[in-house]
This record gives structure tokens, sequence and C-alpha cells, in this order.
């Protein structure tokens, strides 16, 4: 006999799918900044880094120049305690507000401090390790700001959540912290799973499948994406869309994409 939830699940991917057609599948391209320049790093290893663009800001036209309308941001210094490019991710935002586009920043917003200032500069804040340590200040900036402007990243290794820059790995299971992020009011998640990401494998589909059952609202994804099936997997799974970066930079997906 199936079990609860065997038999719920794929009726709830199901529906998940359903409502994601009515929405558009987006791929939001990646800046990750390190020491000044737009990298490239693989399963977050801050050692094995591939520099792109010696400036953000030219990754970040070139995106825009190809029609993207959205820029997923991370400070990698910021992340693992090491410094900050706050110059460079302000020129990419100047550069994305030029042209009418929308700018997300992620990498030690661990404060309301830090939070609040890249809030008065970009359209959303990424906050991902505050989401296992501090949950309530999740819950005070969605209620000053609104669910629009707040997206939690649940980085994953193993099925565990990965904290500080992916440096620690929590005994929280990803698919309970999204849930506990919808029950804050959190409407916007982005799932990462950290042993694919930057490697180009390509999508583990189930742990995605998992995410995209526990988490109903606005769900994007990334981690080890390789080429356009990848994101047919995601969108035939219900996701909004993908964050791509080391697919986007060597040309393994080609963008716009098309179909």
């Amino acid at each position: 006999m199936s079990s609860p939830s065997e038999t719920q699940g794929p009726e709830r991917s199901a529906a998940a799918a359903a409502a994601a057609a009515a929405r558009s599948f987006v791929v939001v391209p990646c800046v990750d900044v390190q020491a000044g320049r737009a990298v490239r790093l693989s399963q977050g290893d801050p050692a094995r880094e591939t520099v792109y663009f010696e400036q953000p800001v030219a990754a970040a036209r070139h995106w825009l120049s190809l029609g993207a309308r959205e820029l997923h941001v991370v400070d990698l210094d910021a992340a693992l305690g090491v410094g900050d490019n706050q110059g460079p991710i302000r020129e990419v935002a100047a550069a994305a507000a030029e042209v009418g586009a929308t700018v997300e920043v992620g990498g030690g917003v661990r404060s309301a401090a830090v939070a609040e200032a890249w809030l008065g500069t970009v359209r959303r804040v990424v906050l991902g390790t505050v989401a296992v340590t501090e949950p309530a200040l999740v819950r005070a900036l969605i209620e000053r700001h609104g669910p629009d402007r707040v997206v939690v990243s649940v980085d994953a290794r193993g099925g565990l959540v990965a904290v500080r820059g992916w440096r620690e790995t929590s005994a929280i299971e990803a698919t309970e912290l999204a849930r506990r992020m919808a029950d804050l009011g959190v409407r916007q998640l982005i799932y990462t799973d950290v042993s694919r990401d930057g490697t180009l494998e390509g999508v583990d589909r189930e742990p995605v499948a998992r995410m995209r059952d526990a988490f109903t609202h606005r769900l994007v994804a990334g981690g080890g994406v390789a080429t356009d099936a990848d994101l047919d997997l995601y969108a035939a799974l219900g996701l909004d869309g993908a964050i791509v970066g080391r697919a986007l930079y060597e040309g393994t997906v080609g963008y716009p994409r098309t179909a």
C-alpha cells in the first residue's frame, strides 16, 4: 500500500506544474563576484574559480544586452566573511537600472543593517544562513518590505542545508527549511544543489521534485545545469525559473532561451 506522501506527491507536483505553466519560465544569469571579478566556483570552493570577466559590470552588461531583465548577484567574499564587493555590485545595479532590469543580491546578508542597505540599491535581497540561525530576521524583513523584496536561498548538500558560504552543513533537511520559510511568509525561494553547483554535471531530479512539493510558491533552482534539457526538466517539474552561471558563460546553454 502506498503511503499518503507517495500518493499525494505526484498530484502536488502536477498542480505545481500547472500553476507554473500559467507563468513564464525565466532563466536568470548569475554574476558571482570574488575579489572584484566575475567568477564561477566549483561546488562553492573559492580556490576553484574560473574568471569570466575582470569587471562584474561587464558581465552584467553582456547579459543585459542579450535581453536579461533579472540578474542574480552573489558577493562571494561577503558570504565567506573575508571582505565584500559592494562597489562592483553597485555598478551592476546601476547598469541594470539603465535598462529597467532588476537585481537581487545575496552573500553575507546576515543582519538587518546589511539587508536594509542593499534594499536601498537593488530590488531584492537573498537570505541564506539567517534563515537557519535567525528566522525572526526573515519575518521582520518581510513584514517591513513585503514578500516580493525578500528571497530565501535554500542551499543543500546531501539533502541538508549548507550555511556560512557553504562551508558548514547543518542538520536541517532542505525541504523542512522550505516549509518553515513558507510559514514565515516567504513567497520566493531559491534552491541550489551545492554538490553540483558550477560542475556542469546536470540536474539531479529527485531533490528538486521534493523541493517543489515542499514549497508551493515561486521557486527557482540552480546547481549543475549543463544543457537545455536541464532547464526543460525544471520547467516540467513546475519551477518558475533557473539561475544559471557556468552553462551560460561557456555556452552549453543558449541565451536568450527560445523554447
